[in-house]
């Protein structure tokens, strides 16, 4: 039970072989035995997800079945959850309780699914590694001394270790898609305004996205079903056609034409890394695809472009704590001026600070122009080169991340090594394209990702390819031993 996929909880659950109330309290025993040593959940839940697990036996008892009913999700701490403290992983919102749901958690909840908690992340969503989080850092499944990936490590964690069925993740430059490479998962990153961002806590406005994780494509899909939807109260959710995306996942692959750019296998990438992708790409070509040699000329700008545009999009958002509304204020504030300094000193972290002061730095007089304005015509090129690829191609394939996961603090003092591990996955989001993340070997005993890049609303395509991959390979099926853990 502890490693079943969200499709097979469903059919045990529609032909009551277990219910969700034994459900949910075998993966709440598995959270509170194993989860000291990972530190992937901030919050657990648990008499919610008892309540709401009696609930959906009484849907599943009347047969009203949804996408969800009676699974256990995690939730990143990012979305707000009415009556849970909703925290960012930060002490800024260590005493905040959302008053109202975000979006997708109202999905969730209307379709049935179990809150198990919320898990631990990189405070704001900023960071490659979880160790930025005002809760402690989270550790890999895999090994205890390695990082999940970031920001949504502690989502990556929760399911790698068999704590959830699957859970959710936000994707600002490849924070689904990093961490679940990094532990052995499917992550999938819609196309930007696929999903709402109403009660997402923002980051990078123009950036982040909403998506799933789990341990399969297909349990991505199930999920994807029941978080995308248009949503008139996120201006930036755009109104497009949604597809049942398990509907295609069983269609051929044959005929498909994989792009291969040459930039992500250049100087930076791991040789043992590169290998594992080149033996995934020739079980496609097994399949019936076929692979072309791509260009992605200006893909080695994405990060300096991301590293201008992102920390000036967090400067603004975040300019909203100030310690007078809500979140953490500073004690005996000599004046307003000490009131903003201090609160905004003692409740963010060093590595929020840093991006707010890049940030600000880049959108003051005098060199708006010189960094943003030029990273926004950066980003403009970037979007060209993927849509000049896409009139060869049907897909683009990579490595997900140049390397696997990496030691705990290896990096925490050489900012820019670490920002370095999402050189695959930046572009992704300054051009609002869908991407996936599939396992597809191993290095050192660390899983490998394989990146699957999409057109614009591919998402299903996407999820079909990455399935097809996973009827012929059996990566996605293994799971680390966690006896240690114990």
């Amino acid at each position: 039970m502890n490693y079943s996929t969200i499709a097979k909880l469903k059919a045990d659950l529609a032909a009551k072989k277990i219910s969700s109330l034994e459900l949910t309290q075998h993966y709440i025993q598995r959270i509170k035995k194993l989860d000291p040593k990972l530190n992937s959940f901030i919050t657990v839940t648990e008499e919610i997800a008892l309540a709401q697990a009696r609930h959906a036996d009484q849907l599943i008892a009347s047969g009203k079945i949804g996408q969800l009913t009676g699974i256990p999700i995690a939730q990143k701490d990012i979305f707000c959850t009415k009556g849970v403290k909703t925290s960012c992983a930060s002490k800024m919102l260590d005493n905040f309780i959302s008053p109202y749901d975000a979006h997708i958690i109202e999905n969730f909840n209307n379709d049935g699914s179990i809150m198990l908690g919320k898990t631990n992340m990189d405070e704001f969503a900023m960071g490659s590694s979880n160790e930025t989080s005002f809760y402690g850092l989270v550790r890999n499944p895999w090994n205890l001394d390695y990082i999940p990936g970031g920001s949504s490590g502690g989502s990556a964690a929760a399911v790698a270790a068999g704590l959830a069925a699957g859970a959710t993740g936000t994707d600002t430059g490849g924070s689904i898609r990093q961490p679940a490479a990094m532990c052995g998962l499917t992550g999938i990153k819609p196309t930007y305004g696929r999903v709402s961002r109403y009660g997402m806590i923002a980051f990078a406005s123009s950036l982040d996205q909403g998506g799933p994780m789990a341990l399969t494509a297909e349990d991505c899909a199930i999920m994807l079903n029941v978080m995308t939807g248009f949503d008139k109260r996120d201006s930036t959710c755009v109104d497009h056609p949604i597809p049942d995306y398990t509907k295609t996942l069983g269609d051929s692959i044959k005929g498909l034409t994989i792009g291969i750019p040459d930039e992500f296998f250049a100087e930076g990438l791991d040789p043992k890394v590169a290998e594992v992708i080149q033996a995934a790409i020739k079980e496609f070509e097994k399949l019936g695809a076929k692979v072309k040699s791509i260009n992605l000329p200006h893909n080695h700008l994405s990060i300096g472009a991301y590293y201008i545009i992102a920390p000036a999009e967090a400067s603004s958002n975040l300019a909203r704590f100030d310690g007078v509304r809500y979140g953490y204020r500073c004690e005996n504030p000599k004046d307003l001026q000490d009131l903003y300094k201090r609160s905004r000193s003692e409740g963010f972290g060093n590595e929020v600070k840093r991006r707010i002061m890049m940030g600000t730095y880049a959108l003051s007089s005098g060199y708006y122009d010189a960094y943003y304005t030029k990273a926004l015509k950066i980003r403009r090129l970037l979007a060209e080169d993927f849509q000049k690829a896409f009139e060869e191609v049907d897909v683009i394939m990579g490595p997900t991340t140049p390397t696997v996961a990496f030691k705990l603090g290896e990096k925490t003092h050489d900012p820019v090594s670490m920002y370095l591990s999402d050189i695959y996955t930046l572009a992704v989001n300054l051009a609002g394209l869908p991407g996936i993340s599939v396992p597809a070997g191993f290095v050192n005993g660390l899983p490998v990702g394989l990146q699957l890049i999409g057109k614009l609303y591919d998402e299903a395509k996407l999820l079909n390819i990455a399935h097809q991959y996973q009827q012929v390979t059996d990566w996605h099926t293994q799971h680390p031993d966690l006896e240690n853990l114990a």
